[in-house]
């Protein structure tokens, strides 16, 4: 599924190199965990991933499926399938999320040769994942994000995610800001998307989300490059240990 090696990326025109020569493979049906300290290059990661604007690739090949992913614009990379859930959701005044969605929804559709999804469809599945993520119908219908709390927003992305159904997840640190509750019921939907053909990416600094999301594999980033991997046991003796070894 996604193959990356010898990622190198920068930032500040080539001033700063943030991710150096990492190499990291998430096959299809598996979710992969990467922790690390701060300023260790991992929601760069992320951002690399997904193609946003300011980091520059300057070597390494990233792959999904076979199809070079660095090749193509963030709306491509989305309509293949990529999805970016972000540690800061966005908010985007008088747009209502039930637009956004249904608009983002048709768009990737048309781009993949696919009829539009019917509102009846649309709203159908709306409510029922909704009601699957205890989101009220008086957020479906405000504004994007504007006047949610930090669980909220987190929640409301984990519904955006199950509406759009995405090849592959990234997920650059969901978990914070979310209390017990929240937490689970994000981890939740998360589990419910866990599939053969769908490969995950959690980036976190903490384990507990891991209690909830157990993954296949943890990796250690620091400095730029992946230093060790383990299983899901790994991310306990990393919350005890720290990653000054890994340094």
């Amino acid at each position: 599924m996604l193959k990356i090696q010898n990622l190198t990326a920068t930032v500040d025109d080539g001033a700063k190199t943030i991710l150096n020569g990492l190499s990291l493979s998430v096959p299809a049906g598996e979710v992969h965990a990467i922790m690390g300290p701060n300023g260790a290059g991992k929601s760069t990661l992320s951002y690399v991933l997904t193609g946003r604007d300011g980091y520059d690739v300057t070597d390494g090949t990233v792959t999904l499926d076979g199809d070079d992913l660095l090749d193509m614009e963030p709306e491509e990379r989305a309509a293949k399938g990529v999805f970016l859930s972000f540690q800061y959701p966005l908010e985007i005044p008088g747009v209502p999320t039930l637009t956004f969605l249904r608009t983002a929804m048709n768009a990737q559709r048309k781009a993949r040769g696919e009829e539009p999804i019917s509102a009846p469809d649309f709203m159908k599945r709306a409510k029922s994942l909704a009601k699957d993520l205890k989101i009220k119908a008086e957020m479906l219908r405000r504004p994007l994000n504007v006047g949610f709390s930090g669980g909220e927003k987190k929640r409301m992305e984990i519904f955006q995610m199950m509406m759009l159904e995405p090849r592959f997840i990234v997920m650059d640190e969901t978990d914070s800001g979310l209390d017990v509750d929240a937490l689970r019921i994000v981890a939740d939907g998360v589990n419910a998307l866990r599939s053969p053909d769908r490969g995950i990416l959690i980036i976190t600094h903490y384990q507990r989300l891991l209690d909830y999301i157990v993954p296949d594999a943890v990796h250690v980033l620091s400095s730029g490059a992946i230093k060790a991997s383990g299983d899901a046991d790994f991310a306990k003796r990393l919350e005890t240990e720290g990653y000054d070894a890994y340094a």
